[in-house]
Formats: structure tokens, C-alpha cells, sequence
């Protein structure tokens, strides 16, 4: 057989190698493809295991039979081995506590969830609270109210400061006196003088919880729903503690007791009587401090006017000369009025104005300017405003100048 010549071998050797080399290259990517293939493989495999094992966590959940809701009676041990609650379904049981749940702290009136078959406490259950009472914190709408806002109310403050700050600042104080601070302050004085301002200031200084109501939202159609309200109403201040407690227009449901009521009035009392147990029974109130603000202290039940339930009752009288200078000058604060304007003039001119008369004049001159498409508020438009409003109020049969 004849042997190729040198130089044709060569040129042969030297595609073999350069096929070689290129076939070479080509394995190389085919593994980096397979390699990345593999990862994404074994991405997309860990992905559909932790699903697989969700769901199969998702399906013993389902499997697992319901709780039966019970509240804790009592407990007989200091470990909370063994306690006694009253289920939803009526009859009470002496019953053991879970693993999980035995060295939390448990308490009589606490949800708990039973075990169906042992009736065994396995969880704590969140307390139930009606979403209406819930919405009464206020969390993000605390009005922007400081003292300084409250004109004429130096003393006023002064108590406000003594009876629902202090004892929620610097307890250590009543304690190493050795008495007990006070826990409810009754705000009445004539419509306008600035009581629901000042618990607005209070609410604003503090740095508590602060549940507001109003009296008539606790007047309900059906039996024992108003009681219910405010037995919720303080369970809930007690868990959000420190809590400042304010019901306003008090005298909507705590009116004196009569003895020819209807059965309207009868459920009313139902509710007042349930705020009296609330402000002095048995349960301690802790750092929850009660304001009731009233128009009509006069007609109040004496029950709940005793100390204990009120320990302190702050007036709002009619501001004198002084006050009303002082709201006029908060007031007048934003407004761009005439340097010229002569404050005592005005202040002599309102003998009985209320601090809501004294914004309502303020506010009133200010659109007497617009009026004459002016800039600035001059004392003609000050003047004119008192005239109006002043006459509005003695116009009025429900002039607000009076307090029995």
C-alpha cells in the first residue's frame, strides 16, 4: 500500500486535531448546559418539595379535629396542671393543660381552645371584643390639642394635670405617701367652656391608650347590649393599660333613677348600673383613668357621684375678662388681623361668651372680610361679628349661657 506523502499526512494530522479541538469545545458547552439544566432542576425540585410539604402540613391542619371555646373559672395549682373552666356548650370541667400551653400565665376569664376527646387546654384564645368597641381607641386620630391650645383654664389644667397624669407618670409618689391616686374626674360646666377641649389636650399629653365614647352610643335596643358595651369597653382599656377612659354626654345614660320608669328608661339604668360596678367593684381598675364630661351635673345619679367612682369634679364656669382675653388671643392666634385692634375692646364687649362663642366670633370675622373681599380683619368685622353672634344667642331658645 502506498503511504501518503509527508506533507498530505500533515495537512490530514492537523484537521484531525482541529476536529479534534472542536469537538472538544463543543462537549465542554454541552456539559455547562447540562450543569446549568441541573441546577435549575434541582431549584425548581426544592421548590416543589417545600410546597408539597406545606401542603401536607396544610392537610393535617384540616385533619385535626375542632377546639371547643371555654373560659378559665379557676386554677387549682401554681403550674396550671390542672383547671377548671365552663365551656361554650354550659357545663364546667376540672381539665389538664397542654405542654405548650402550661407554664403561660392563665387566669379566670381567659379564652382558652379544648381538646374535643380530652378536653385538654391546648391554646389561649385571643379575648372576643365587638369590632364597635374596638373602633373606639383612638390610635392614629389623637387630635393635635396641646395646653396651650386651652385658654382661661389655668386651674382646670392644673387639677387635669394632678388626677390623670401624675399618677400615670410618677406612681412612685402616691406610693411612698401611702394612698391611693385618683381614678375618675367628672368635666361639667355650660355647653362651649371647653370641657371635651381640655380631655382632647389630655389625650394629646399623655402617652397612654385613649378610648373615647359618647354616652348615647351606649343606649342600645336590646336588653343587655348597653351593659355589654361597657363591660367591653373596660375590659379593653384594662388590657391596653395605661388607658385614659373618656365618656362624653355622661348624663345620657346616667341620669337619676326614677321610679315611674318605662321599660326604654329600665334598660338604661341596666347600662348605668353596669358602669357603676365597672368604676368601683370588685375588679381593680389598675392604670385606667375615667373622665365623664356632662353639660347637666344637676340630674345625675348620687350613686355615681360619690368618691371612689369620681374622685374629683372639675367645673367649667362662664370665662371671666381674663379668660376671655386669653381665648381671644389663642384664637386669633392664625388670623391675620389689624395691629390696631384693641383686644380688651372685644373682651368687654362678650360678658358672656363661652369659649365656643369666642372661636364662632373669630371665625365669623374673618368671613365678614372675605365678604368685602379684604385682607386683613379689621375691628368693623370684629364688631360686626360679636353683634351677630352674640344676637344669635339671645335669639335662641337653646342659648347655651346657662348651666343649672
Amino acid at each position: 500500500m502506498q503511504s501518503l506523502p509527508a506533507d498530505k499526512k500533515k495537512e490530514k494530522d492537523t484537521k484531525s486535531g482541529e476536529h479534534l479541538i472542536s469537538y472538544t469545545h463543543h462537549l465542554e458547552k454541552r456539559l455547562r448546559a447540562l450543569e446549568t439544566e441541573k441546577q435549575l432542576l434541582n431549584t425548581k425540585r426544592l421548590s416543589l418539595e417545600r410546597e408539597l410539604k406545606n401542603l401536607r402540613e396544610e392537610i393535617n391542619r384540616l385533619r385535626e379535629p375542632p377546639l371547643i371555646r371555654a373560659t378559665i373559672v379557676d386554677t387549682l395549682d401554681e403550674k396550671n396542671e390542672r383547671v377548671i373552666v365552663k365551656s361554650s356548650t354550659g357545663p364546667s370541667f376540672v381539665v389538664n393543660t397542654n405542654k405548650k400551653v402550661k407554664y403561660e400565665k392563665l387566669y379566670p376569664g381567659m379564652t382558652v381552645g379544648l381538646n374535643q376527646h380530652s378536653l385538654s387546654i391546648m391554646e389561649i384564645l385571643p379575648t372576643k371584643l365587638d369590632p364597635f368597641i374596638k373602633g373606639m381607641e383612638l390610635i392614629d386620630t389623637i387630635p393635635d390639642i396641646t395646653y396651650n391650645d386651652v385658654g382661661g383654664l389655668e386651674n382646670q389644667i392644673q387639677e387635669v394635670r394632678e388626677i390623670v397624669e401624675l399618677p400615670l407618670k410618677k406612681p412612685e409618689i402616691f406610693k411612698r405617701i401611702g394612698i391611693d391616686p385618683p381614678k375618675g374626674v367628672l368635666f361639667c360646666g355650660p355647653p362651649g367652656t371647653g370641657k371635651t377641649l381640655l380631655a382632647k389636650a389630655v389625650a394629646h399629653e399623655t402617652e397612654t391608650t385613649f378610648i373615647r365614647v359618647i354616652g348615647s352610643e351606649l343606649v342600645q335596643k336590646f336588653i343587655g347590649e348597653g351593659a355589654r358595651y361597657v363591660r367591653e369597653i373596660f375590659s379593653l382599656a384594662r388590657q391596653k393599660a395605661p388607658t385614659i377612659l373618656l365618656i362624653d354626654e355622661l348624663d345620657a345614660i346616667a341620669a337619676e333613677r326614677m321610679g315611674d320608669a318605662t321599660s326604654g328608661d329600665r334598660e338604661v339604668q341596666r347600662t348605668m348600673m353596669q358602669l357603676l360596678n365597672e368604676l368601683d367593684g370588685f375588679d381593680e381598675r389598675g392604670d385606667v383613668k375615667f373622665i365623664g364630661v356632662t353639660n347637666r351635673a344637676d340630674i345625675l345619679d348620687r350613686a355615681l357621684l360619690r368618691p371612689g367612682r369620681f374622685d374629683r369634679i372639675i367645673e367649667f364656669p362662664i370665662p371671666d375678662e381674663k379668660a376671655r382675653e386669653a381665648i381671644f388671643k389663642i384664637h386669633m392666634r392664625p388670623l391675620n388681623i389689624d395691629k390696631n385692634i384693641d383686644l380688651k375692646v372685644l373682651v368687654k364687649m362678650t360678658p358672656q361668651a363661652t369659649g365656643a362663642d369666642i372661636k364662632a366670633i373669630c371665625t365669623e370675622a374673618g368671613m365678614f372680610t372675605i365678604r368685602r373681599e379684604g385682607d386683613i380683619i379689621t375691628r368693623e368685622d370684629f364688631i360686626k361679628a360679636v353683634s351677630k353672634i352674640t344676637k344669635k344667642e339671645k335669639e335662641s331658645p337653646y342659648s347655651t349661657n346657662f348651666f343649672i
